[in-house]
């Protein structure tokens, strides 16, 4: 079943990047696993997923020891500054970056760490009061503040677009973050690639991926609806 899913998903992502004229190889898929047991990450694990994406911090705590050390985790949810501690050296990457406080703690704590964070600048391109991301206007001057950072690599942009009926009103929402990221990246930053697109999620993924994105971020495509009765941070 779990496997099936996987492989459906897998399928389509394939399908939209030749549609669009893109090696399927460019996107990676993110099993966003959150609020789901270890037993369901484990099968999916088994199906070939290597990448998993929680948004709470407790989750990835209470699951990095009961699963393969070859997971990639990836912090895909808002992470709140006194948290940073806990993940820093578990996490292959960050999504969620949004403010310079928490830029600066994620700088402190991977310094004591001595590594160097992948993070992604979460974007609210839609600029929906109930999401968390700076404006598209804000996005420069933001990294420009954070790109002497040494132990923090801004490696692209992340965004939440919108939950609409049809993913077709997201398509340009995703190519705005797009064209967000090549300006960005034609002002040859330090430090700062825009290598990564993490857009789309299980409602609107394939037309994320034909407009460009490297990270789909897909949870109920793969482990079915969430349960809801789970008690969070």
């Amino acid at each position: 079943m779990l496997a099936d899913n996987l492989a459906i998903v897998q399928k389509n992502i394939e399908q939209a990047c030749l549609k669009a004229g893109r090696d399927p190889k460019e996107v990676t898929l993110v099993a966003v696993s959150k609020t789901k047991p270890v037993e369901m990450l484990q099968e999916a694990y088994d199906a070939g997923a290597r990448v998993f994406g929680e948004n709470k911090v407790q989750e990835i705590m209470d699951k990095y020891d009961r699963l393969p050390s070859d997971i990639q985790w990836h912090m895909i949810g808002h992470l709140q500054r006194n948290k940073v501690k806990y993940i820093i050296d578990k996490v292959a990457m960050i999504h969620s970056v949004d403010s310079v406080r928490l830029a600066q703690t994620i700088e402190q704590e991977a310094a004591k760490k001595d590594l160097c964070m992948p993070v992604l600048i979460e974007v609210n391109v839609a600029e929906e009061e109930s999401k968390f991301g700076l404006k598209t206007s804000e996005v420069l001057p933001f990294i420009e503040e954070i790109a002497s950072y040494p132990h923090l690599k801004v490696m692209g942009l992340m965004t939440i677009a919108p939950f609409v009926s049809d993913p077709e009103e997201n398509r340009e929402v995703f190519r705005k973050l797009r064209k967000l990221s090549v300006d960005i990246r034609e002002k040859n930053i330090n430090n700062i690639t825009m290598s990564v697109l993490s857009m789309g999620m299980t409602n609107d993924y394939q037309i994320a991926a034909e407009e460009g994105s490297t990270m789909v971020r897909v949870g109920t495509g793969i482990f079915g609806e969430r349960d809801y009765s789970i008690k969070e941070e």
